[in-house]
C-alpha cells in the first residue's frame, strides 16, 4: 500500500486543509475583511465535507514580514475558531513555502496516529513575493506531501502575480482571479468545500485510469466558472476593492 492510498476501517485517517493567507499591507481593507468573513463562515460547513472515512482538520499559515501559524497544530474543522487577521508588512511567500514544507511531514502537522491522506492547500495573495520565493518553492516542491496535495490559488485583483501562483499550484488552471469582495468570498467557500470533498474520497476509475485529485479539482473549478459566469476571472471595469 502506498503512502497516500486510502484505507477502509473504523479508524478515520486525517486530512488537513491548509489556508495560506497573504496578510501584507496591500491586503488592508476590503480584501482582508472578505478573507476573514469567508473563512469564518465556511468553517461550520466543512464538518461533513470529509465524509465518514476522514477526519478533516484545518490549519492556517499567514505571511507578510515573515510567517506564522494561527494555531500550533491542525484543529478539527468544527472546533476551529477563526481569529481575524490584520494586514501589514511585505510579502514573504518564500518564507511561507519553507515553513509549509517543514509542517508537511509526519513529524509536523501530518502525524495523526491513524495516518493522513494528502492535504489540500489553498493560497490567497494580491501581490508578488518580496523575499527569495524561488528557493522556498524549490524546497517545498521536493516534499512528497506537497507533490500529492490539491493546490489552488486565488489571485486577488490585477496586481497579483499569477505566474508566481501558477508555479505554486503547478498549473495556471488552478489559479483563480477575483476582482470583487463578493467573488473572493464565494470562491473561498467553493474551493474550501470542494477541495475537502475531493481530497477525502477515493478517486473513481475513468476509462481505465484514475485521475489525480489535482486534475479533478481543476475540472471542478472549470465547471463552477461555466455555471456561474459572474465568478469569471475576466475583468471589464477593473478591480472593485
Amino acid at each position: 500500500m502506498g503512502m497516500f492510498d486510502d484505507v477502509e476501517g473504523i479508524v478515520k485517517r486525517q486530512m488537513v486543509l491548509f489556508f495560506v493567507v497573504d496578510t501584507s499591507g496591500s491586503m488592508q481593507g476590503t480584501k482582508i475583511g472578505a478573507v476573514n468573513t469567508a473563512i469564518r463562515e465556511v468553517l461550520p460547513e466543512l464538518k461533513d465535507a470529509g465524509g465518514s472515512d476522514v477526519d478533516l482538520k484545518v490549519a492556517c499559515l499567514t505571511f507578510s514580514s515573515g510567517c506564522k501559524w494561527m494555531y500550533s497544530s491542525p484543529i478539527a474543522s468544527d472546533s476551529f475558531q477563526w481569529n481575524n487577521v490584520d494586514a501589514d508588512g511585505v510579502t514573504d511567500l518564500g518564507s511561507a513555502c519553507r515553513e509549509l514544507s517543514e509542517k508537511l511531514s509526519k513529524n509536523g502537522f501530518l502525524k495523526a496516529p491513524s495516518g493522513s491522506v494528502a492535504p489540500a492547500i489553498f493560497l490567497m495573495s494580491d501581490g508578488e513575493p518580496t523575499d527569495d520565493f524561488e528557493s522556498g518553492l524549490n524546497l517545498l516542491q521536493q516534499n512528497n506531501w506537497f507533490k500529492h496535495a490539491i493546490k489552488v490559488a486565488v489571485a486577488i485583483g490585477d496586481d497579483a502575480n499569477k505566474d508566481v501562483l501558477a508555479k505554486f499550484t503547478g498549473n495556471i488552471e488552478a489559479v483563480i482571479t477575483v476582482h470583487t469582495p463578493e467573488a473572493l468570498k464565494k470562491w473561498i467557500r467553493k474551493v474550501s468545500i470542494t477541495s475537502s470533498q475531493i481530497g477525502s474520497r477515493s478517486q473513481p476509475v475513468n476509462d481505465g485510469q484514475i485521475p489525480s485529485k489535482q486534475d479533478t479539482m481543476i475540472d471542478e473549478i472549470k465547471d463552477i466558472q461555466q455555471e456561474e459566469p459572474d465568478l469569471s476571472s475576466t475583468s471589464t471595469s477593473g478591480d472593485d476593492w
